[in-house]
């Protein structure tokens, strides 16, 4: 049986090399790694434009929406907060026409970090574009801190994964209103939502963390194996 090729969506950056720095497509490896432990095909896709992804829908067993910059709060009506790191528009168009593509496509989709609030504003959800203002302190923001996520256990998430996860996350976005279709599937104790699940979809998971740069690996064999 062949194995199923997944797309990752990607970064569009200058990058230096030798004595060259231009524009570059990257990607961090663990993405990658992470499918390939899995048993799939990674491929970068470039965030180009939206003219290809009919292609991609077409050709790829799942995509993997990347994490990254913060989503530009027009994308959901909001106001941009100057403390949030400048958007990328051209990335924010692409992978927002790619989520909805693939929605319509049933093409099983993991949506990590920033990915969960692509598939999240796809759906018509809404942000919270600064999280320590809303709660009062920045412990989701901790760089290395670590924290207990619970998960439902009746979820797809949490048959792959289990009842909780010991996840860091740094994170100052959040979900405020969620999106057509999604429901919340795990919380931190402030009952942030951390995990959300497209329903009647094949696969559709979107988690604040980032597995992919975990030892344990059982949510992307999950994710693999409804692409196959």
């Amino acid at each position: 049986m062949s194995r199923p090729l997944i797309g990752i969506t990607a970064y569009l950056e200058a990058a230096r090399w030798g004595d060259w720095v231009r524009e570059a497509v990257v990607s961090p490896p663990s993405y990658a790694k992470a499918i390939e432990r899995a048993g799939g095909v990674p491929v970068v896709l470039p965030p180009l434009g939206p003219h290809g992804i009919g292609d991609y829908v077409g050709g790829l067993s799942g995509v993997v929406l990347a994490g990254g910059v913060d989503l530009a709060a027009g994308t959901y009506g909001g106001e941009q907060d100057e403390r949030a790191a400048e958007p990328q528009a051209h990335r924010d168009r692409f992978e927002l026409a790619l989520a909805r593509a693939a929605i319509a496509a049933d093409l099983p989709i993991l949506a990590i970090a920033r990915g969960m609030h692509v598939l999240n504003v796809a759906q018509g959800g809404t942000l919270i574009p600064w999280l320590p203002e809303v709660l009062g302190h920045e412990r989701h923001g901790e760089p290395g801190a670590a924290h207990t996520i619970q998960v439902s256990a009746s979820s797809r998430l949490g048959k792959a994964v289990g009842d909780h996860v010991e996840a860091v996350a740094p994170h100052h976005q959040s979900v405020r209103r969620l999106g057509s279709g999604l429901l919340a599937v795990a919380w931190a104790d402030d009952q942030i939502v951390e995990a959300v699940e497209l329903q009647g979809h094949r696969f559709g998971v979107g988690v604040q963390w980032h597995p992919e740069r975990a030892t344990d690996n059982r949510l992307f064999h999950a994710f693999v194996e409804a692409a196959r």
